[in-house]
């Protein structure tokens, strides 16, 4: 044996070395096939991404949709809030004129009748 040889085989232990029936059994079968399908892996890989790239768009689409609905709703609750406001205000001043109006005020129903005129009298729009 020569010097690099002995330097190999530290107190005359045997070394492995690889063989390229090795590969086989470290990579499970026909090394050229594992070769072939981590190219094909790389196409996957590729597939990946894309669907990866395209699942996140949809994602981000999604959320500006939602933000867009959501400020759709604020601008909703605001304008309803406004014409709550609104009703109430415009409520009272119906309520105001109700009550100012004697048409809307009660009638005293305590056993007296309403004398007729002796003229008839007309109503607005009516014409003689």
């Amino acid at each position: 044996m020569s010097g690099s040889e002995q330097d190999n085989k530290p107190d005359g232990k045997m070394v492995s070395i690889p063989l390229s029936s090795d590969d086989e059994l470290t990579y499970g079968g026909n090394y050229r096939a594992n070769l072939q399908d981590n190219r094909s892996g790389e196409s996957l890989d590729e597939d990946e991404a894309e669907e990866k790239n395209r699942i996140i768009n949809e994602v981000l689409e999604l959320q500006n949709t939602l933000d867009d609905l959501s400020q759709r709703v604020d601008a909703v609750k605001d304008e309803n809030l406004k014409l709550k406001s609104e009703n109430q205000v415009l409520g009272q001043y119906i309520e105001n004129l109700m009550s100012a109006s004697s048409v809307f005020q009660p009638t005293n129903t305590g056993g007296k009748k309403r004398e007729s005129p002796s003229k008839p009298t007309s109503k607005k729009g009516d014409k003689r």
